[in-house]
């Protein structure tokens, strides 16, 4: 099953409830994208000498009215589409726990519990992430970019391929970097389960550190593992600390260049003044969707990371399956026998070998032996809490 699999149930359960927060999104885009052009007639009246007291206050009801419907529409698809969002976590999280309840006692052997903890948290928290904001910022960058340009195209031409020149940049710098911030975010996650990890067996045990004044060494244990973990998020910090400014540095070359070219223009009667302060207004409208694009590269490269860490531990199947009817056995008859018995919690280390014994109804066996002897193991595999190999 592909990591994705995790989630597109619970889209699909929901998708009306998407499909409502995605049209109020774009219609919130489309409704900011008036307002610069009622700013164009407002400027073009004042340049013309022709706005009055009335044309100027329908000027600003207009754009108040604007305002209220872009505030109510906000609130629509933000309790929508974050509120799905907070509502998959939830489910992600609920179908985690309840996965790993049924997986067999070795998985946990082999498994950290801070491990397991960062999945249940951090990542699940990144997934919730790239189904919420990461998907309002990838609606934004696409519909609020095209729509914006395309307003642009509408004024001028000329003026709107200087201002695009720089978007090759865009879309090359976001598939260099998130490739290797998928990477390095993965790199994140698994230090963070070491941290997690290493903060819990010392909390855990906190009475035998104080007990055997091992408190210096405990504290350096974790210090050493927390130390790696900021070396990681820095090593990450170093790809976002590019992309974004990246981004900004090249909406201002854009501004840059529209300020000089269009203000020519405006000199030269080719846009009005009001064309020239719309487009400036488009142009700023623009360089979210821009941004964005940075922002849900990194969210949906982090987001990606923590499902497929996910996935790994849903695909886990317990090693050993109950029938679908079980008998129920209500009174045990019989001896209890171990013939030529394996174990190994990781193939081919065996802890048990060719274990052979039998206890009789009413027998006592005593099993003694070293710590690490296998005592536990043994008297693990009689309620099935382990498989044998052999």
């Amino acid at each position: 099953m592909k990591p994705i699999d995790l989630i597109t149930p619970y889209f699909k359960t929901h998708r009306w409830i998407i499909v409502l927060g995605l049209l109020s999104l774009i219609t919130v885009d489309f409704l900011q994208l008036m307002i610069p052009r009622v700013i164009k007639w407002a400027v073009d009246d004042l340049t013309l000498l022709t706005a009055g007291h009335r044309t100027l206050l329908g000027h600003a009801a207009v754009i108040a009215l604007l305002a209220l419907f872009i505030g109510f529409f906000r609130y629509v698809w933000r309790r929508c589409l974050l509120g799905t969002a907070r509502h998959l976590e939830a489910d992600l999280r609920n179908r985690f726990l309840g996965h790993i309840q049924i997986l067999s006692a070795g998985f946990f052997d082999r498994t950290k519990t801070g491990d397991l903890m960062a999945h249940a948290t951090n990542d699940i928290q990144q997934v919730r992430m790239a189904a919420g904001m990461g998907l309002v910022a990838l609606n934004d960058a696409i519909v609020l970019g095209a729509a914006a340009i395309g307003f642009m195209l509408y004024i001028n031409v000329e003026l709107t391929l200087y201002v695009l020149i720089p978007m090759p940049l865009v879309v090359l710098a976001s598939r260099l970097l998130g490739r290797r911030m998928h990477h390095r975010y993965q790199q994140v996650q698994a230090s963070f389960a070491d941290l997690t990890e290493a903060v819990r067996e010392r909390l855990a045990g906190m009475h035998m550190i104080k007990a055997h004044n091992e408190e210096t060494a405990a504290m350096q244990a974790v210090r050493s593992v927390s130390h790696h973990y900021v070396h990681q998020n820095m090593r990450l910090v170093g790809i976002t600390s590019v992309f974004f400014p990246l981004m900004m540095m090249l909406t201002n070359l854009s501004l840059a260049a529209v300020l000089y070219f269009g203000g020519r223009k405006t000199i030269l009667n080719e846009i009005t003044p009001g064309d020239f302060v719309a487009f400036i207004s488009y142009l700023n409208l623009l360089s979210w969707p821009m941004m964005a694009l940075g922002w849900v590269t990194n969210m949906l490269q982090r987001g990606g990371a923590s499902l497929a860490r996910l996935n790994q531990i849903m695909q886990r199947q317990p090693e050993i399956k109950d029938p679908p009817h079980p008998a129920v056995i209500r009174k045990l008859h019989g001896a209890l026998a171990f013939e030529s018995v394996r174990f190994a919690y990781l193939p081919p280390n065996e802890v048990l070998s060719d274990i052979h014994l039998t206890v009789k109804p009413g027998e006592v066996l005593g099993v003694v032996g070293p710590p690490g002897s296998g005592k536990s193991t043994l008297l693990s595999l009689v309620p099935r809490l382990g498989r044998r190999s052999g």
